[in-house]
């Protein structure tokens, strides 16, 4: 049996728009000058607290910001012309991936459980995976403890999980987890800080991560 963990924004969903914009308006709300588009997109993947600890450098409202964040998302959604599409090729990938045998599905993001609950909803997702780990459920990426969580719910060892993600986060949270880690070229951060982090591969598009899931399916062994 084998464990394939999915970030969400920036691997799976392409959320970069809506979450830009959320900061700018959790930023203005505050009387503050949003980051750049670089510098917003560079802290997805963290806990809300963790990204606005990085954002302020430690120096700004971390709680008041993540809490307008959160409402600002909320508005987002409530708006006709914001939404958080797939990536094109993402559902196919789950779907083939849950037909296979011995080969489980999980999810480890930065996102809450509230956030993870509407995009189930909005994607039938809710028995797709065997494991679900938030922001709100382990410490913030890049310490281990979401991996830890899943490798513990699913009775599995490191050697026979692997982290599929867009950002050194995920590349760091698998290396600490004793795991394979994949890189995927079209999130937020660039290819040779991945490879720097620990990424084993990068894949250019849901075709190739397909085949390399499959390499690792089938040299991953207890």
């Amino acid at each position: 049996m084998k464990l394939i963990l999915f970030d969400i924004d920036g691997t799976l969903v392409d959320s970069q728009n809506m979450i830009v914009e959320a900061q700018a308006r959790a930023f203005a709300s505050l009387g503050m000058k949003a980051p750049a588009r670089q510098e917003a997109l560079a802290v997805v993947g963290l806990s809300l607290h963790e990204a606005f600890d990085a954002l302020t450098e430690r120096r700004g409202p971390s709680e008041a910001l993540a809490t307008a964040y959160k409402e600002a998302w909320a508005q987002l959604r409530a708006e006709s012309d914001h939404h958080d599409p797939l990536y094109p090729g993402a559902q196919e990938l789950l779907d083939a991936l849950s037909r296979r045998e011995g080969c489980l599905l999980g999810v480890a993001t930065g996102k809450s459980r509230a956030g993870i609950n509407r995009l189930f909803d909005q994607h039938g997702w809710h028995e797709l995976f065997a494991t679900v780990q938030t922001a709100d459920d382990a410490p913030s990426k890049p310490a281990p403890d979401m991996f830890l969580r899943a490798l513990a719910e699913t009775g599995l060892t490191p050697r026979d999980a692997c982290m599929v993600g867009d950002t050194t986060f995920d590349m760091h949270m698998a290396h600490h987890a004793g795991a394979h880690a994949i890189g995927v070229s079209w999130g937020y951060h660039r290819h040779d800080k991945l490879l720097k982090a620990g990424a084993a591969k990068i894949v250019e598009d849901f075709t190739a991560l397909r085949d390399h899931l499959d390499e690792f399916m089938q040299c991953a062994t207890t």
